[in-house]
């Protein structure tokens, strides 16, 4: 950064692949200016998305949710490259669905060598649909007891060694043999880019340019235990340029920047530095080269052909041993006019089968093949449409659409088929690089995109009742849907609780539904009213060791007062009076957050909580206590709530025989030896404040720990805070 006239800044980019010394001072000595077409493209892409996404999600959310109570998923999403993504696996679906088996026959012919070798023929017509013909051939085969040898060809060839790995390639591989979800193995690459141990993993290229120093990268491997000698051998021999690939002019491909072991790595991320610097090592290996061997046979009118291969040298499968020729039976050594007793001819009766559900893999090759997102968000549409309950991975690493998404697909298809085939995006995609290249104006590509899905939303709007019609068949309406659990306020009916997500109450009665806290368990609350709305409380809780607190459905979707937000609890109302409110229950500031308050849970008892309103702070205390109270009485010196606590007589902690003890759990020091501090494990986004774990000690700057507005005092918070664990 410079100053320069006028106040303003100008701003440099360095530009580097590889976290080392060389890379990163090359870089700083090679300074360059950010290039603007290519930021114009990056912010129209991100406005696009955002803008489309939010309108159709909105609108789809809204609309289903309120309609159907088991579509069991929190957001029904709609995004550019998302579903398209969705459409793939549906339309493998939908031909798997669609497939009717056909019946054909195969003849297989068995040739003797010897005494103890027979081989295998493949037959040259492959395979007919009708029995009869198959029949006819068999008939005739089998009366001849010779096989004519018609020719034999001996022909030298060579598998290619890979290219340089890039993003996508990666990907695919960490799906389909590392077991490795895409976005998993992106995160992973990303680890070990920020730790040194490979270059930059979100490339498009799979090139290497001229000038690269392809030995350094070598020398890194030369002591390693696994790779050593493959690596020493090419050094001293010499290694061989790698293929030329694409060089999309980003960053060189993805290559090992240092030596690591599995014991330094560990799991996962071992597994896939391994096969980073295999293939890498493999792109500078020579050819796998290999003897193709093949014999054609007649019997009878009928031609039948085997072959064989023996690898010559196996190049770049030595270090990648999966990629190696598979060993086969060694042909017999023969001349044209030579003959073999036929041992068998037979007819096989088979059945053409559907294809499989998409892999990752396949899915990844597809969107890259239809131009969907870019190298750095293929997992992350991906990893959208699996946590959005659009489709389950099972064994293989294949995606199997839900009937939610099924159902989503062919709604788009009823509509608007644009809104799901990749050809839209595609089109999207390619003025976004033109933008990029300075040879389209940004202004003009994001108005006419705009006005395109405009007009599509509008129609998409008018013409919904088409994907609903679908939703009909395959969701319930939502007061068929769920359980009875508490009572509405309105009409008194039972309202019914609908577990899938999002999780909420709906009275069928007023045609009403009430948004309930995520991540947790709901029941009712001892049947207690609130004393606002005269709706029955829900008791939310995330497990036996981590929060809870009740609610009123109708108070968390409206809040009565000022200060309450939108979905919160009880513990969080400033009713003067509730016996569940905050003002009743509260009894001081959190000692990690600054907004929060630590609320006591009435309904924890006999291992007794202490939780914060905001975020996850959590004090188990006072086991086995009979009752736990918040008096009405502060402390004097931090302005907390004090608490009522009567023991049990057998195990009170108590000097002498007393089982009952008021005082502050901040600063009394019996209370403090029966407080333990933790962390809640599972919480909703909703319940964690902006506090973060600070470590032991004062808080820095904070508020007191009493009431908000009370004065904290100077030497007790340390002794608390030395109970985190």
């Amino acid at each position: 950064m410079s100053q320069a006239h006028g106040g303003e800044k100008t701003v440099f980019r360095a530009r580097f692949s590889s976290i080392t010394d060389t890379d990163i001072c090359n870089a700083m000595a090679r300074l360059g200016e950010p290039d603007h077409n290519e930021a114009l493209s990056v912010d129209a892409r991100q406005e696009l998305d955002l803008r489309i996404g939010c309108a159709f999600t909105r609108f789809q959310t809204k609309y289903f949710q309120g309609k159907y109570g088991n579509l069991d998923s929190s957001l029904i999403s709609f995004g550019p490259c998302q579903t398209p993504t969705l459409g793939f696996c549906v339309e493998r679906h939908d031909r798997i669905q669609s497939f009717k088996p056909e019946t054909y026959w195969v003849l297989q012919a068995k040739v003797i060598t010897d005494k103890d070798r027979s081989l295998l023929l493949d037959w040259d017509r492959v395979r007919v649909f009708d029995r009869e013909i198959a029949q006819m051939f068999l008939n005739m085969t089998k009366l001849e007891k010779e096989a004519q040898v018609e020719a034999t060809s001996r022909k030298e060839k060579a598998k290619q060694r890979p290219l340089a790995l890039n993003t996508v390639e990666m990907l695919r591989v960490a799906s389909s043999s590392l077991g490795m979800g895409p976005q998993h193995a992106m995160q992973t690459a990303e680890r070990l880019y920020t730790q040194g141990y490979i270059s930059y993993p979100r490339t498009e290229t799979t090139h290497y340019p001229e000038n690269f120093d392809l030995k350094g990268p070598l020398r890194q491997q030369a002591n390693h235990p696994y790779w050593a000698d493959t690596v020493k051998r090419l050094l001293a021999e010499g290694i061989n340029r790698p293929r030329k690939g694409h060089d999309a002019g980003d960053h060189p491909p993805i290559t090992p920047m240092r030596s690591a072991t599995e014991a330094e790595l560990g799991g996962e991320a071992w597994r896939l530095y391994e096969y980073i610097t295999r293939h890498f090592i493999a792109t500078v290996s020579h050819d796998c080269r290999y003897l193709q061997s093949s014999v054609s046979f007649r019997i009878g009118p009928e031609r039948f052909t085997c072959t064989g291969k023996t690898v010559i040298s196996p190049g770049f499968t030595e270090i990648m041993p999966w990629q190696s020729i598979p060993l086969e039976e060694s042909l017999p050594t023969c001349q044209r006019g030579d003959s073999l007793a036929v041992g068998e001819v037979k007819m096989l009766e088979k059945q053409t089968s559907p294809p499989d559900y998409l892999t990752e893999a396949e899915l990844i090759t597809l969107m890259e093949k239809h131009g969907i997102g870019t190298d750095a968000s293929i997992p992350v549409h991906i990893n959208n449409i699996c946590q959005r309950n659009y489709v389950v991975v099972e064994s293989g690493r294949r995606l199997r659409p839900t009937n939610l998404g099924i159902v989503l697909v062919h709604g788009y298809y009823k509509i608007d088929a644009e809104l799901v085939l990749p050809t839209i995006r595609s089109a999207v995609e390619k003025q976004l690089n033109l933008i990029a290249q300075g040879r389209a104006d940004y202004r003009q590509v994001l108005g006419h995109t705009l006005d395109v899905f405009k007009r599509k939303f509008h129609y998409f709007v008018d013409s919904i009742a088409g994907m609903d019609e679908l939703m009909e068949v395959s969701f319930s309406p939502l007061a068929a849907t769920g359980k009875p659990l508490s009572r509405c306020g309105k009409c008194h009916r039972f309202m019914k609780y609908i577990q899938a997500k999002p999780s909420r109450l709906h009275c069928a009665h007023c045609d009403e539904t009430y948004s309930l806290p995520q991540n947790g368990t709901i029941k009712l609350y001892k049947e207690l009213r609130c004393p606002l709305d005269d709706f029955e409380l829900a008791l939310w809780s995330s497990g036996s060791r981590g929060k809870s607190y009740p609610l009123c459905p109708y108070c968390s979707n409206h809040p009565p007062f000022r200060d309450m937000k939108k979905g919160t609890g009880c513990n969080e109302c400033t009713h003067p009076t509730c016996q569940h409110s905050l003002s009743m229950l509260g009894i001081g500031q959190c000692v990690e957050c600054e907004s929060g308050v630590l609320v006591l849970d009435p309904t924890s008892g006999p291992k007794w909580r202490v939780a914060c309103n905001r975020c996850n702070v959590v004090a188990h205390c006072f086991e086995n206590a009979h009752r736990v109270r918040v008096s009405a009485d502060t402390c004097s010196a931090c302005e907390a709530a004090l608490l009522d606590v009567d023991f049990n007589k057998a195990k009170s902690p108590l000097p002498g025989d007393s089982t009952q003890h008021t005082g502050c759990v901040f600063c009394d020091p019996i209370f403090q030896e029966l407080v333990e501090l933790k962390h809640a494990a599972s919480c909703h986004p909703m319940h964690r404040g902006p506090g973060r774990r600070q470590g032991r000690g004062r808080g820095r700057g904070r508020r007191p720990a009493g009431k908000p507005g009370a004065r904290r005092p100077k030497d007790k918070m340390s002794a608390l805070a030395a109970y985190f664990v």
